[in-house]
């Protein structure tokens, strides 16, 4: 007998059996797998293997993945708009665009096919609305207006300090509002850290650790002293954190409003502009490879519309 591994005619057991002539559909289940090791949800999986199955329906779920090209691909995402008679809002097309992207670039980096079809799908369907983002000058004047913000006759340290905290760290709402002082690692005194801990479930043994500057761990000891609050750093509801970025928006004459979401966006583009590779990035906001396909694309937009200066804050 050879001692060749024999290529599977049909039904893999492992990814690694997969090879061009496998059939999509017996593929559908070991990429589901893999979605799940990545730690991505229930609903999620759920949608990508929809997704597959409707690519399925449209070309054969015996079509074997080597035959899939990129212009096989577009028809099937004209299909979907034009042709399926169902209704396909933006944001379900911009989700299947995913999937396919996520899908071939898995079958390729195992090998089973040598060519990425999906990687240059076209997107014919007008991609969600791009979030704004604060210019160099534009923080400049909010972290002026933040620190002339008032509590009672004395300075206020909390807008200033949020503002720094977001445009530094890029983190979400979620993750400010957990954040312990006991989070703050001042170890190395050139670089200080702030660890962001996993919410729940999959994700609590998950934590990253992002670096924040002395200025800003100097604000925050000077908060610390003026509100004393007991376990949390920011010992108020979600929604006050909110009206302080609207109330800084509104003081330094920023024609937008200033959200959690659009300073998070603010930071990972100044990180771009300024050099910083996008794996480091994408470490950074706490986002899984799949998800940075489409946060990846929105960071090279927003960089050439804005193109801010290589000046830090």
């Amino acid at each position: 007998m050879s001692d060749l591994r024999q290529i599977p005619l049909f039904q893999p057991d492992t990814p690694e059996d997969i090879n061009k002539f496998t059939e999509l559909r017996y593929t559908i289940d070991l990429f589901q797998r893999y979605l799940l090791k990545e730690g991505k949800s229930d609903h999620t999986i759920k949608a990508f293997t929809s997704d597959l199955s409707l690519l399925a329906e449209r070309t054969g779920q015996a079509t074997p993945i080597g035959r899939y090209t990129t212009s096989l691909l577009n028809d099937f995402l004209d299909w979907l708009e034009h042709g399926r008679g169902v209704a396909c809002s933006r944001k379900s097309y911009a989700r299947r665009v995913t999937t396919l992207k996520v899908y071939f670039k898995w079958l390729h980096e195992l090998e089973a096919i040598q060519i990425d079809p999906a990687k240059a799908v076209l997107q014919r369907s007008g991609p969600a609305p791009l979030s704004p983002i604060l210019t160099d000058d534009e923080i400049t004047e909010a972290l002026l207006a933040a620190r002339d913000m008032k509590r009672g006759e004395e300075r206020d340290t909390r807008p200033e300090m949020l503002l720094r905290l977001l445009v530094e760290t890029g983190i979400k709402k979620s993750e400010a509002m957990r954040l312990t002082p006991k989070d703050v690692n001042r170890g190395d005194a050139d670089t200080p850290l702030l660890t962001i801990k996993g919410k729940s479930g999959r994700n609590v043994f998950k934590e990253r650790q992002i670096p924040v500057s002395n200025q800003w761990v100097w604000l925050l000891d000077r908060y610390l002293g003026q509100y004393t609050p007991q376990e949390t750093i920011f010992n108020c509801t979600a929604r006050n954190l909110e009206y302080i970025l609207e109330d800084i928006g509104d003081r330094a004459e920023i024609p937008m409003k200033l959200s959690f979401e659009m300073l998070r966006w603010t930071c990972a583009v100044r990180d771009f502009r300024q050099g910083m590779d996008e794996e480091s990035i994408r470490e950074k906001l706490g986002l899984s490879p799949i998800s940075w396909v489409e946060t990846s694309a929105k960071i090279h937009q927003l960089a050439d519309i804005y193109a801010p200066n290589e000046v830090g804050v």
